[in-house]
């Protein structure tokens, strides 16, 4: 684990931020990082899975951006079908009674919904909407923030959605026997469901994300909220992207016996991703294919499927596994397979965080496939601080607009 601890922690009290949220299923802190860019401070961090807990205990600790948090935050390793939020905050539980949770937000798990699962949806145990729609009801937040697959939009789970939809703002919807009922609904309105392209902010990579946003009656009422707009016109390209970091990797061995191995591999990895960026000009230019993490029950990390590893090929990057760090590879001499194989050189995992639009101080906690895991299953955070500032917008407006009647 690369681990850089920052210094010289500030005495004075964290400023306190003007929202509050609360995220389960956090994982490796993705969505956490952009909603933390947005101006969200977070109450409580929910999540089952050890070492993605682990590295959100690693980071808040750590950096001084998330003082607030280090006083004010839970981070929960629960199942979140067992979580109960006024018992199970601590830290939190004053902040949470004395006030309205402005942000409920979750990404909640994919395989019931993804082209790479068997898409079962509500019939997948891991589902778990409506966990999020019970908690909604408990939290009863201003606004609901829902990441998941693209795949959730397809025409197979339309009823579902409607079903969804029902649930928070009221309406009709086709159950499981064919026939039309009626949900009254949660006093929320879908704002929006669609969804958002990573690359269009400014993530060099191919990965679609289904959002839904609600919002509280009473908050959204005579407002309206605005779907976040691209931040970038082109897309940033693997090779603008990854350069520093395979320089990095490559130049401790441009001296000694490796050097002309070194030099060839490095400039054939760099004019391989920039002709592919050339090449791909004006149609989405040489982004990634979509990271996929996949989970405990498959074996090794490596790039994705077959499609995914060709598509890596053309980038210069072989997807056939993930490099050992810098450090690791000098001391165990695994650069032969790490850096000079013939398809290209492997990523690290520090650089498959790069492809998903991590802060470079984000550390990740666990072993290097357990590290990569929680990488390619997270949601970039440039996507999510989009999204939750469209979201802080309209809480802004509703506490401006509440004022002025006050």
């Amino acid at each position: 684990m690369t681990h850089t601890k920052e210094s010289g922690r500030a005495s004075a009290e964290p400023a306190e931020p003007e929202f509050i949220s609360i995220e389960i299923c956090a994982g490796a802190g993705g969505q956490a990082v952009g909603l933390h860019q947005a101006g969200f401070g977070h109450l409580a961090l929910v999540e089952i899975d050890q070492h993605a807990v682990e590295t959100l205990e690693l980071n808040i600790n750590d950096h001084e951006v998330w003082a607030w948090e280090r006083e004010h935050c839970d981070i929960l390793s629960a199942d979140v079908k067992k979580f109960d939020p006024h018992s199970d905050l601590t830290k939190g539980a004053d902040l949470l009674r004395k006030s309205d949770l402005d942000l409920l937000a979750g990404g909640v798990p994919c395989p019931p919904f993804s082209h790479a699962g068997k898409q079962l949806g509500k019939d997948d145990e891991r589902d778990l909407f409506p966990r999020m729609l019970e908690l909604v009801e408990t939290l009863k937040p201003r606004a609901v923030m829902i990441e998941n697959v693209r795949g959730i939009m397809d025409p197979k789970f339309s009823d579902y959605r409607d079903w969804i939809k029902a649930r928070l703002q009221g309406g009709k919807y086709r159950g499981d026997d064919g026939q039309l009922a009626y949900e009254k609904g949660l006093g929320y309105t879908v704002a929006k469901w669609g969804v958002l392209e990573a690359s269009d902010f400014g993530v060099p990579q191919l990965r679609p994300r289904a959002i839904l946003v609600a919002f509280r009656n009473d908050v959204i009422k005579d407002l309206k909220y605005e779907w976040p707009s691209p931040t970038h016109e082109d897309p940033v390209s693997v090779a603008d992207s990854l350069e520093p970091s395979m320089r990095e990797r490559f130049e401790p061995y441009f001296e000694g016996v490796h050097a002309e191995k070194a030099r060839d591999a490095f400039d054939r990895w760099l004019r391989k991703a920039r002709d592919r960026d050339a090449e791909l000009k004006g149609k989405g230019g040489g982004i990634a294919p979509t990271l996929v993490g996949g989970s405990k029950k498959h074996g090794g990390a490596d790039l994705g499927p077959s499609r995914a590893k060709a598509a890596w090929k053309q980038l210069g990057v072989s997807g056939m596994g993930v490099a050992n760090d810098i450090e690791t590879s000098a001391t165990k001499q695994t650069e032969d397979r790490d850096l000079f194989g013939p398809d290209g050189p492997m990523l690290t995992v520090r650089q498959a965080a790069i492809i998903q639009g991590f802060p470079p101080e984000w550390d990740f906690s666990g072993g290097k496939t357990a590290q990569y895991r929680q990488v390619g299953n997270a949601f970039p955070p440039p996507v999510a601080r989009a999204v939750g500032r469209s979201i802080i917008d309209v809480l802004k407006a509703a506490k401006e607009r509440d004022q002025k009647k006050s």
